[in-house]
C-alpha cells in the first residue's frame, strides 16, 4: 500500500487578535502592534496608589498632556524587545570597535592638550546628566498611560545608561584606565562653576510631578547639548587635530537622531489630538516658556567653558544658531 503526503493550507479564521481587528480591521498586524496595543491593564485593580488615592494605578491624569486614545501614538521605530536590543547591540558594538581602534593607536592621549581638557572638564561629566535623564525616563515609564508610550520611555531609560557608560569609557581612556577619572568627573559635576546651572536644572527636572513635562524639559536640554557638544564639536575636532573625539561623537549623534523619532511623533500626536489638541499646544508652549530660557543659559555656560579652552570651536556662536526641538518652535505662540 502506498501513501501520498500532501501539504494542506489551513486558512486562519482571523488575521490577528480581536483588539487589533476592532481598531484596524481584520488584516495581518506586525509583532510590534500585537505586543503593544491594549496591553496595559484597564480594570480590576485591587487598590489605588496609597500615595495618590485620587488616582488609578495607570491614570492619564498624571500629565496635563492628554490623548483621546493613548494608542493613537505608536513608535515609528516599531521597537519591542528584540528589535530594540538588536539595534542597541549594533550601536554599542560599533562604539566598542571605534574605541578599540583609538586605544590601539593612543589617539585620545595624542590629541592637543586643549581638546583633552574639553573632554575631561565638559564632556565626560555629562555622564551625570545622562543619569538624571535616565531617572526622568523611568518616571515616564511608570506614569505614562498606554504601553506604546511606556515602551519608548523604558527604552530611553536604558539608552541613557548606555550613553553614560560610553562617556565613562571615554573618561577612563583619557586617564589611561585609572578609575579615579570618574571620581574627577563626579567632582566636576558637583563643584565646577560652569556645570552648576545644568546640574541644578537636571535635579529640578527630576522632581517635576508631571512625567511628560519632565521628559520634554530634558528634550529641550538634549536639543541643544547634542547638536552643539557632539555634532558641531565633531566638525570642529576634525579641523583641529582631534579626530579621535570626532570618531566617538558620531555614535552619540546617531543615537540622538534615532531618539528624536519617537519624541517628535509623540509631540505631534499631542498637538493634533482631535479633542485635546488646543489644550495640549498651550501646555507645550507653557513648558517651552518655563524651561527654555534656563536650558539655554545652562548650555551656554558649557559652550563658554569649551571656548575658553579651545576658542577656534566657537561653541557659543554655534549655540546661538541652534533652534531646539520642532515641538517647541511650532507651539511657541500657543500659550
Amino acid at each position: 500500500m502506498q501513501y501520498e503526503l500532501r501539504y494542506r493550507v489551513i486558512e486562519a479564521k482571523r488575521s490577528t487578535y480581536q483588539n487589533l481587528i476592532d481598531r484596524f480591521g481584520d488584516q495581518p498586524a506586525s509583532r510590534y502592534l500585537e505586543g503593544t496595543v491594549d496591553v496595559q491593564p484597564r480594570e480590576n485593580f485591587h487598590y489605588r496608589p496609597t500615595w495618590a488615592p485620587d488616582r488609578e494605578l495607570y491614570d492619564p491624569q498624571f500629565t496635563a498632556l492628554q490623548l483621546s486614545d493613548s494608542y493613537s501614538f505608536v513608535d515609528p521605530r516599531q521597537y519591542f524587545y528584540t528589535p530594540y536590543v538588536t539595534a542597541r547591540c549594533a550601536l554599542h558594538d560599533a562604539f566598542a570597535k571605534t574605541l578599540g581602534y583609538i586605544q590601539e593607536r593612543d589617539l585620545l592621549m595624542r590629541m592637543p592638550d586643549a581638546w583633552r581638557e574639553v573632554l575631561v572638564s565638559v564632556i565626560v561629566p555629562l555622564r551625570h546628566f545622562e543619569s538624571a535623564a535616565q531617572l526622568v525616563s523611568v518616571a515616564g515609564a511608570r506614569f505614562a498611560d498606554g504601553t506604546s508610550i511606556e515602551q519608548c520611555c523604558t527604552f530611553a531609560a536604558f539608552d541613557r545608561i548606555g550613553n553614560a557608560q560610553m562617556l565613562s569609557h571615554i573618561g577612563l581612556e583619557l586617564a589611561g584606565g585609572r578609575a579615579d577619572a570618574l571620581d574627577t568627573a563626579k567632582h566636576s559635576w558637583l563643584e565646577t562653576e560652569y556645570l552648576q546651572p545644568l546640574r541644578r536644572l537636571a535635579e529640578e527636572i527630576m522632581v517635576v510631578s508631571d512625567w511628560a513635562e519632565g521628559l520634554l524639559a530634558i528634550d529641550l536640554v538634549d536639543s541643544l547639548i547634542y547638536p552643539v557638544l557632539y555634532r558641531d564639536l565633531d566638525d570642529a575636532a576634525l579641523m583641529s587635530g582631534a579626530g579621535a573625539y570626532s570618531m566617538l561623537a558620531q555614535h552619540f549623534t546617531a543615537w540622538f537622531a534615532d531618539h528624536r523619532k519617537w519624541i517628535d511623533a509623540l509631540t505631534r500626536e499631542w498637538s493634533d489630538d482631535p479633542n485635546h489638541g488646543d489644550n495640549n499646544r498651550a501646555t507645550l508652549a507653557q513648558i517651552t516658556q518655563r524651561w527654555q530660557p534656563r536650558v539655554h543659559s545652562a548650555v551656554a555656560a558649557l559652550a563658554a567653558a569649551i571656548d575658553a579652552n579651545e576658542p577656534s570651536v566657537r561653541s557659543t556662536e554655534l549655540l546661538a544658531g541652534t533652534t531646539g526641538p520642532a515641538w517647541a518652535q511650532t507651539t511657541a505662540g500657543a500659550a
